[in-house]
């Protein structure tokens, strides 16, 4: 029975890939599986508790901002998405933490989902076949999710799993290992995401630190140091093929302005910023779901000014109380030799990454987002048990 319902988990984590409309089969399937896991004993941990208890707050925090919206279409809707997300974070860390052996399934169906919603952009793309152009948008490739800037960050974790497998694994999975990499480096590409392009270059340096930071014997140095050499440069090549297309050369020279005319322009995303946060510093309540997109051109694009705007002052405390606490759980484990520690390393890079591109883009309805929140975590979980046994066996013995 436990087996079947982790392979659910994995199936779960899998459909978290297409999300082509709303609701998603996700959430169908996850609305299921947190019930019938309650249901059957799962349990959640005084490890745990915090993070459902940050979430709660940050819930109602949405909920009190309903009070000062005219028009609540739509309102009361986008923060039951919101709770659902983070019960799901709750649930992904308490079945971790029931069993580390989950994180090896969740993180495979991660790149076998990722390979499929990546393949689909791919092709997309290149108008590979009738009716592809369903996986772009704005000449962009987005598999299937609805928004390229999505798309390209969920892409990520799954090649950093890769890239760890690359580095630390054995040789003859590596051709494997690395041809389903340029599938996700090529889909992150195409994505042009500048959030998604920062966020690859920012935890795949990240990961290569750490894992220096990790092994320090000379001959594990010099194998992460030659295999990252390489990987840059099977990337380099891999981008200046993709470049030879007309479409590919002339949305890249785009996108690669730091600022682009919506960024600092009047009333653009940076302009936003300044002026919502000043607004936000009067309004204790915030000013409801979605309403700042009805004053301004265009949403917060700003995780803490959307804390502000949408879930009020409360909600932005237990925001950022939240990523402390989950940075510092991650900080503090990141190098215990644990079965569990790739997974833990993995998560917390990608939460760190995730807390920078926060800045520029809204990350509070990113199904990923989630479960990365769960595998910190519960990974922080699972340490403090196995402390608490090697305390009760010293004592015992």
């Amino acid at each position: 029975m436990r087996l079947l319902g982790s392979w659910g988990v994995a199936f779960g984590v899998f459909l978290s890939g297409f999300v082509i409309s709303e609701p998603a089969p996700y959430e169908l399937m996850m609305v299921v599986q947190v019930a019938i896991w309650f249901l059957f004993g799962l349990k959640i941990s005084r490890n745990v508790a915090p993070l459902l208890a940050f979430l709660m707050v940050f819930n109602v925090g949405g909920f009190l901002s309903l009070t000062v919206m005219q028009d609540m279409t739509g309102g009361p809707l986008y923060l039951a998405v919101t709770t659902f997300l983070a019960l799901t974070a709750v649930f992904y860390a308490a079945i971790i933490e029931d069993g580390h052996q989950r994180l090896r399934l969740i993180f495979r169906a991660w790149v076998f989902a990722a390979l499929i919603t990546a393949t689909l952009g791919i092709l997309g793309y290149f108008h590979a076949f009738p009716g592809a152009e369903v996986f772009t948008r704005y000449d962009r490739a987005m598999g299937a999710f609805q928004d390229p800037n999505v798309f390209g960050p969920f892409l990520v974790t799954p090649s950093l799993y890769l890239m760890h497998g690359l580095l630390t694994g054995k040789l003859a999975a590596a051709p494997l290992r690395a041809a389903a990499l340029m599938v996700l480096a090529l889909g992150i590409f195409l994505s042009f995401s500048r959030a998604a392009w920062a966020l690859f270059l920012f935890c795949a340096v990240a990961l290569v630190f750490v894992l220096l930071l990790k092994e320090r014997t000379a001959a594990f140095r010099l194998k992460i140091s030659m295999l990252s050499l390489a990987a840059v440069m099977l990337m380099v090549v891999g981008m200046i093929g993709a470049l030879q297309f007309e479409k590919v050369q002339n949305l890249f020279s785009s996108r690669t302005q730091l600022v682009q005319e919506y960024d600092g322009g009047h009333l653009g995303r940076f302009a936003r910023h300044r002026i919502g946060f000043l607004n936000a510093m009067e309004q204790p309540l915030g000013i409801g779901p979605m309403q700042f997109s009805k004053i301004f051109p265009e949403d917060e694009h700003n995780i803490l000014l959307k804390s502000l705007t949408t879930y009020g002052w409360m909600g932005f405390l237990s925001y950022v109380g939240l990523i402390a606490w989950t940075l510092y759980i991650g900080f503090r484990f990141l190098l215990r030799n644990r079965p569990w520690q790739p997974y833990l390393m993995i998560g917390w890079i990608m939460i760190v990454g995730h807390t920078g591109i926060g800045m520029v883009i809204d990350t509070e309805h990113w199904r990923h987002f989630y479960l990365l929140l769960g595998i910190v975590w519960g990974c922080g979980a699972l340490e403090m048990r196995w402390q608490a046994a090697q305390r009760k066996k010293a004592s015992s013995g």
